[in-house]
């Protein structure tokens, strides 16, 4: 199969969606890979590295689709990529539907076939390739409050973990996932005080046995989260519901209420949003504020550190796409529920269950491709 790896062209996204490595290994399959030209530099990969691996260079993004049956990314594609996609052509990455009705209309039009990173899933209900990207979300979510805690950044001036003899800041936590749980490790790491909440009784009954005793575990409901994010110094969205659109968890009326000069975090956003005064920003202009409160909502916060991110999502994605590589995407899908799983959209129709939901589309009976 011929396999294209097209430059991200997302705001100061800097990953690529495969190392050198990676290419070695489907090249090992006897597949043909084609990498844009400078795609892989902003993760510290050069194009001799990619050759020297078995890669083909290809200047422009338009030779790359062109030529190749299956495309693998790391964010969605844009607008300016949609006439690029072929009918029947393979798009793999994450594509986050959810929140983007435009793009599933377009990939619909395009008749893609479209197998998102973001809802392969395992029989224990585990991401596996979303996993990696929501730990490092989850990390840095925090030293971002961190620095936007600080006076110079706008915040209160707060100093997340304290020092003896002054109290350390809130931070609070929607969402005990691997998000949520990333981003409790390190704030508790850094000595704030840390409220995780989730309604799954069984997650915060495991946390409170792992995680450090500056960690809460709390059933939220939507009086207890009001009266939390009254002294609430970091507030972090970490709500998954795989495929579909977030729940709003935090309104407009509580963000107001918060502290002037505290920060919010919103990782779902990707995804919708958990919070209702959070909308998309991007690396370049990152935040914004709404009564005093600081608003960070980069949907690719993983864009910004892609040395680790890079490596970690090759390392989740290759077994994967070596399976879609070797078999073709219906056999991939048919051979293997994980894959199955992340098949959304085909030849035109909607076959995710969850994604019908959201937008109100036609939901088309998936076995009907992959026996056909």
């Amino acid at each position: 199969m011929i396999i294209g790896v097209p430059k991200e062209i997302k705001n100061r996204e800097f990953r690529v969606s495969m190392t050198p490595s990676g290419v070695a290994e489907l090249i090992a399959h006897k597949h043909t890979i084609l990498i844009q030209q400078g795609a892989g530099l902003g993760s510290g990969f050069t194009d001799e590295a990619y050759t020297k691996a078995g890669a083909t260079i290809l200047e422009k993004a338009v030779d790359v689709f062109a030529k190749a049956d299956l495309i693998v990314k790391v964010k969605e594609p844009l607008t300016s990529e949609y006439a690029l996609i072929k009918e029947g052509q393979i798009i793999f990455t994450y594509f986050h539907f959810a929140s983007n009705e435009e793009l599933t209309k377009a990939m619909i039009e395009r008749k893609a076939i479209c197998i998102t990173y973001e809802t392969i899933q395992k029989a224990d209900h585990s991401l596996p390739i979303l996993t990696p990207m929501s730990e490092v979300a989850g990390r840095m979510a925090v030293q971002i409050a961190a620095h936007y805690l600080e006076k110079n950044n706008g915040g209160s001036g707060k100093l997340l973990g304290g020092v003896p003899g002054v109290k350390p800041a809130r931070v609070v936590i929607l969402g005990a996932g691997v998000v949520g749980t990333q981003a409790a490790k390190i704030a508790s790491g850094m000595g704030a005080e840390v409220i995780l909440m989730d309604i799954n009784l069984n997650r915060l009954r495991y946390l409170a046995d792992v995680l450090p005793a500056n960690v809460t575990g709390i059933y939220p409901t939507q009086q207890l989260i009001a009266e939390y994010l009254l002294n609430t110094d970091v507030l972090i969205g970490a709500v998954l519901i795989p495929g579909g659109k977030a729940p709003v968890l935090a309104s407009k009326a509580m963000i107001e209420t918060m502290p002037k000069g505290s920060v919010v975090i919103d990782v779902a956003v990707d995804q919708g949003g958990c919070i209702e005064t959070c909308k998309p920003t991007s690396h370049e202009h990152p935040i914004f504020t709404v009564n005093d409160v600081i608003h960070y909502c980069v949907p690719n916060i993983p864009g910004a550190v892609p040395a680790s991110s890079t490596i970690a999502l090759t390392n989740a994605s290759l077994p994967y796409l070596i399976q879609i590589a070797d078999k073709g995407w219906k056999e991939a899908c048919r051979s293997n529920s994980e894959i199955q799983k992340g098949l959304s959209i085909a030849s035109g129709n909607v076959v995710d269950v969850m994604l019908a939901k959201t937008f109100q589309l036609s939901l088309h009976d998936i076995h009907e491709y992959l026996n056909s």
